[in-house]
């Protein structure tokens, strides 16, 4: 099994007694790339690359791929750069390893601003604050700290509940060499708003307003976040506010209401504030029916979600990618699947991944699984958009639905080999639950211990699951682990 399906699926699958050995086949054979062509030759150095830049320490990465000759003959660009450093972006000793090899090419002393912001974001999401700290020191000295930097410290911080820290990297500014401005007040207003702390932010703007003015999207900024916070009426006294310093709320400001009013399922209010809009010369778009739609769709109100698409359409207003995907979903829920095939062949202004994983997802739905692999295939070879994680779920969900596991296999080494993704909590909890159902506990513990590995908590319902399953099979060492893992490990919450 090369290192790459190592890391993704797991080296504890090969130590698994007893081992499916036609599942372990699917995903350990992995022949090596022809080089005939160049899109052979960059899957190969990609896969090499990659294999190279596992270590228990950056300094280990980087010494494995300094002396690697193939590694150290690629033409090392931004591009492939920031692609793998997106690659480790769940986890910082190979993406930090990777940008300290990158450092050391004389053809590359100097990266793009967005490496280096990415490394700190990757640091900070991994709360290796000194790290991301003395990163950030570096990057002062180059003089490369750019607003955007600030931004993802900023809110790496407040996402951990480090709010003051967050504060402290706006008061620092000037040491950058950056301006206190409106702009960048905002950055922190946004931040602050966005993990919830509106009444922190409303200090701060209260403190620097004199010398700081608000512009429109500073209001827009505290309307989001009282929505955030289900204080629709607070947003609604920003509205008042807003209008008090001269700005007119705009769609976005009315759109943010409506979601909110959606959320709580009082599309009276939702269709009140429709009327408003238009009354006060400030049209919903595509972005507002989008939102209504959505939230229709996740009440199973499909019928209704469809007579608000119609009414849109009534409006003159055309349909975005967005609003179109929303409509394929709810044509595919409604079973109109004719329908929802028309308007992604003829009406789609464009195309992106969502489209196409609406689609799988709605063969699937209806067991015309040959034609969900064909529309993955028009992906692959069209090259407009890539499949990612959730491309997959359906055609394994339905897999697992007729229990052929050798085909869970073959798509799991395709998510794999073929397109370099990451399984994430989603996936994990999925192939867990499933193999936990159909009698395959072992695998499901071996991905358990993959997901731990990855740093990548389970869901408490998870975890009982497999317990469970595990206790069924008298698998005694595997029952402390779990057992362990709840005690100490920061679960995610149990859905309610």
């Amino acid at each position: 099994m090369s290192r790459l399906i190592q890391n993704r699926i797991g080296n504890t699958l090969l130590r698994l007694k007893p081992q499916p050995s036609i599942l372990i086949k699917n995903l350990s054979t992995s022949p090596e790339p022809s080089l005939d062509d160049e899109s052979s030759q960059s899957s190969h150095i990609w896969n090499v690359i990659i294999a190279r830049a596992g270590g228990d320490s950056e300094d280990e990465v980087f010494h494995r791929l300094s002396n690697d000759p193939l590694c150290n003959r690629v033409t090392l660009s931004d591009t492939l750069l920031n692609k793998l450093l997106h690659r480790f972006r769940d986890d910082w000793r190979s993406a930090l390893g990777v940008l300290k090899w990158a450092e050391s090419r004389k053809a590359h002393k100097n990266h793009s601003p967005e490496a280096y912001d990415t490394a700190v974001d990757i640091l900070g999401k991994a709360k290796k604050w000194d790290r991301m700290k003395d990163f950030v020191e570096k990057m002062k000295v180059d003089n490369t700290v750019t607003l955007n930097t600030v931004a993802k410290i900023m809110r790496r911080f407040a996402g951990a509940g480090e709010w003051e820290e967050a504060v402290n990297v706006f008061d620092r500014l000037n040491e950058f060499g950056l301006e206190k401005n409106t702009e960048s007040m905002n950055l922190l207003l946004d931040t602050l708003c966005k993990e919830k702390r509106v009444e922190r932010a409303r200090s701060v703007l209260l403190e620097l307003k004199a010398h700081i003015k608000p512009d429109a999207h500073t209001f827009n900024i505290f309307i989001n976040g009282w929505c955030k916070t289900n204080r629709v009426e607070e947003a609604l006294w920003t509205v008042q506010e807003m209008r008090g310093y001269g700005f007119r709320p705009c769609v976005i400001s009315y759109t943010t209401i409506i979601k909110c009013y959606c959320l709580q399922c009082d599309f009276i209010k939702v269709y009140e504030m429709l009327s408003e809009m238009e009354a006060n010369d400030s049209p919903p778009n595509s972005v507002t029916y989008t939102t209504i739609m959505s939230c229709l769709n996740s009440q199973k109100e499909f019928e209704e979600s469809l007579r608000v698409a119609a009414r849109m359409k009534r409006s003159g207003i055309e349909g975005d990618t967005l609003f179109n995907n929303c409509l394929i979903h709810t044509l595919a829920r409604a079973g109109r699947v004719e329908e929802a095939e028309r308007v992604f062949r003829d009406e789609m202004p464009s195309v992106n991944t969502s489209t196409y994983n609406s689609m799988i997802a709605m063969y699937c739905h209806h067991d015309e699984e040959e034609k969900a692999v064909e529309l993955l295939r028009e992906m692959e070879s069209l090259k407009v958009c890539e499949p990612d994680v959730h491309t997959f779920h359906p055609l394994l969900r339905s897999c697992f639905k007729r229990g052929d596991v050798v085909e869970v296999g073959r798509l799991l080494k395709e998510m794999v080999t073929k397109h370099h993704l990451s399984l994430d909590e989603s996936t994990y909890t999925f192939l867990i639950q499933r193999f936990c159902r159909a009698d395959m506990c072992e695998w499901a513990y071996c991905l358990f211990e993959e997901m731990i590995s990855q740093d990548i908590a389970p869901r408490h319902r998870t975890c009982l699951l497999l317990l469970d399953e595990v206790k069924k099979k008298s698998m005694h060492e595997a029952v402390e682990r779990i057992e362990h893992v709840m005690r100490t490990v920061k679960l995610t919450a149990p859905v309610k």
